[in-house]
């Protein structure tokens, strides 16, 4: 008789499945509750240096004028892109579990965004950070990961100790 069992490798998957999932849902309930919120009544986390407030964003990251239905047809091409490739990658094993968790974040950031643009012609940004912008969980699965690669890359380059490289 087979014990069904699940090594180190593939807890991990789930985990961090389990994880992008949470974020996701987070940043769509968040967003239910900024479209719920009276427009410009914001409401302290950290007293003002962050604060809940519902903007409308009909424009690309941090405010950059770029928006219509050009973004919509840009972001879902990037997004089928992306699947794409994560998929064949994923066929090759080319990924370590950390590059393929990273790539499902941001396609998963940019769905949630993709989404907003759709329902609503505008992206909910929720989070007025001081003396920054406003921004929502979505943003921030997108730009953490790619963050993240770029300083590993900075840090390490093509060659050492990297730990986007799979264990050999």
């Amino acid at each position: 008789m087979n014990k069904l069992s699940i090594n180190n490798k593939e807890w991990q998957n789930i985990a961090g499945l389990i994880v992008i999932a949470m974020f996701f849902i987070g940043d769509r309930l968040l967003k239910q509750l900024a479209l719920e919120q009276v427009y410009g009544q914001s409401k302290d986390i950290l007293g003002n240096w962050l604060q809940f407030n519902f903007v409308p964003n009909p424009y690309i990251a941090f405010s950059i004028p770029f928006g219509g239905i050009l973004v919509n047809i840009l972001s879902t091409l990037l997004i089928t892109f992306l699947l794409i490739a994560l998929i064949r990658l994923i066929i090759k094993k080319l990924l370590s579990t950390i590059e393929k968790l990273l790539i499902i974040l941001v396609i998963m950031g940019a769905i949630s965004n993709l989404i907003d643009r759709l329902m609503y012609g505008f992206v909910i940004d929720y989070l007025d950070l001081k003396y920054f912008t406003i921004f929502n969980l979505a943003d921030m699965m997108i730009s953490g990961p790619i963050a993240f690669v770029i300083l590993n890359f900075k840090k390490y380059g093509n060659h050492g100790k990297n730990i986007l490289k799979p264990k050999e």
